[in-house]
Parts: C-alpha cells; sequence; structure tokens
C-alpha cells in the first residue's frame, strides 16, 4: 500500500531522513520505533505531502503521491494525533465530523451526527460525550474522540502518533486493544510512530526501526525481541549503554 524509496530530507544542516526505504503492506499493521528527534514524525509527514522531501520517491497503491489528486489522496487517509489535536470550540460530535460536513465526504449535519454517535460508540462511549465539549472529558476520553474521528470516513490507510502519549498505562492498554479490534475490523494498512513498547506489542504486525536517517532493521513483531541488531536491542530493552548514544 504504500511504499518508500531513497527518502531524503534535511533541515538546514541537519539531515533528517538520509535514505528511507521502507514497504507497508495492504491490510498490515506497520510501526516505526526510534527514539525522539530521529525523524519519525518527519516519516509521516513526508507521506500525508505536509513536508516535501528533498529527493527519493512515496508510492501509494502503486502510484506517484505528487502526481495525485490532493484532495482524493488525503480522502483515503484517517489519522488519530499525538496531542488529540480536538477544536475545543466545537462539541465532540463535530470534532468526530469534522470531515463528513466538508469537501466531497459532506453528508447532511444529521447523518453526519449518527455516524458520529456510531463511531463513538465503536470507542465505548456513550451517546451523551457527544454534545460535550473536549475539555469537559478526560484525557483517555479525547484520545477515543480523537480515535473515532480518525475512523469516521471509513479511511483505507490510518496513522498513529504516538497514540498513549500522556496516559496512564491502563487507558493506554485500552486504546491499544482499541486500535488492534478496530483496523482489523476495518482491513484498513495502519503506521504507527511510537516509543512505548507495550504499544508496538500490542498493535504491530510488523516493526520498522529508524535510526541516524534509515530504516535500520524491520520484520515481523514476533522477531523483534531477536533482531539481532544491537540498536533494536538496546532500545527494545531501554538499556543506557549501546550504539546508541544518549545525552548526559
Amino acid at each position: 500500500m504504500i511504499e518508500l524509496t531513497g527518502l531524503h530530507k534535511r533541515f538546514g544542516d541537519n539531515a533528517v531522513l538520509t535514505g528511507v526505504d521502507l514497504t507497508i503492506p495492504r491490510g498490515s499493521s506497520m510501526v516505526i520505533i526510534g527514539g525522539s528527534g530521529t525523524g519519525k514524525s518527519v516519516l509521516l509527514k513526508c507521506i500525508l505531502g505536509l513536508v516535501a522531501p528533498d529527493a527519493g520517491t512515496i508510492l501509494l497503491d502503486g502510484q506517484d503521491v505528487t502526481t495525485q489528486d490532493r484532495d482524493a489522496f488525503l480522502a483515503r487517509f484517517g489519522m488519530l494525533f499525538q496531542g488529540g489535536a480536538l477544536f475545543d470550540s466545537l462539541p465532540v460530535w463535530q470534532n468526530v465530523a469534522f470531515r463528513l460536513l466538508r469537501g466531497r465526504l459532506a453528508r447532511s449535519r444529521d447523518e453526519a451526527r449518527a455516524i458520529a454517535i456510531e463511531k463513538l460508540r465503536r470507542v465505548g462511549l456513550k451517546p451523551e460525550v457527544a454534545d460535550r465539549l473536549p475539555a469537559e472529558l478526560s484525557g483517555g476520553m479525547q484520545k477515543r474522540v480523537g480515535l473515532a474521528r480518525a475512523i469516521a470516513a471509513e479511511p483505507e490507510i490510518i496513522f498513529f502518533d504516538e497514540p498513549t502519549t500522556g496516559l496512564d498505562p491502563i487507558m493506554a492498554g485500552v486504546i491499544n486493544d482499541l486500535i488492534r479490534e478496530i483496523v482489523t475490523e476495518m482491513g484498513a494498512t495502519a503506521m504507527t510512530i511510537t516509543h512505548d513498547m507495550s504499544s508496538v506489542r500490542a498493535i504491530a504486525d510488523d516493526v520498522a526501526m529508524l535510526h541516524g536517517g534509515v530504516i535500520r532493521w524491520t520484520g515481523p513483531v514476533s522477531r523483534m525481541d531477536d533482531s539481532g541488531d544491537p540498536y533494536v536491542d538496546q532500545f527494545i530493552s531501554g538499556r543506557a549503554t549501546g550504539p546508541i548514544e544518549t545525552v548526559r
């Protein structure tokens, strides 16, 4: 579904991506791991077209993303943002139905509200939540609203940016389970960026480690613990010593 070849991106003197090669099969769940500042978010933004790569190709379903109709291209994606990114002035149902009220996906308000309530139910929130404002919800509930919004338009591809950041371990586990269930039910292709190893093990079919501007290792999550790569081994075990330099 997604194929990256020789992807480069630098900001001034800082070379963030230096030749990323990665294939994400249709219907699979790929998790990109790596430390803070290694370029995971930049990689995601390049795929979405929010940042233009300096070199390399990005193919979506075999087609170069730079040649596709922008609106049609984005309509295929859903996104769960790291900080929730809910509109604080809109009630929950309008946050969930934001895409359904605008552009080529536009529905009537009644239909959009009905879909929003259905998606809220799917992530474990009651219909009465629909008319609340985001500020009236807990962090875990806001994350669920963000997940409901990500799936509201039935996307083919869903991106998850640090989906459990800021959540306690129990709520993080709930969100991980929801993501796994929903991605499987929808048959969607998923790409998650995270450094939370509990999320990796719960969500991933395949794992790729981004370090030094390239994908150092990729493979099934079942092989992650015996990858044979010292960078992967240090990262997943959380050791301070190893080839990954730490700032002291």
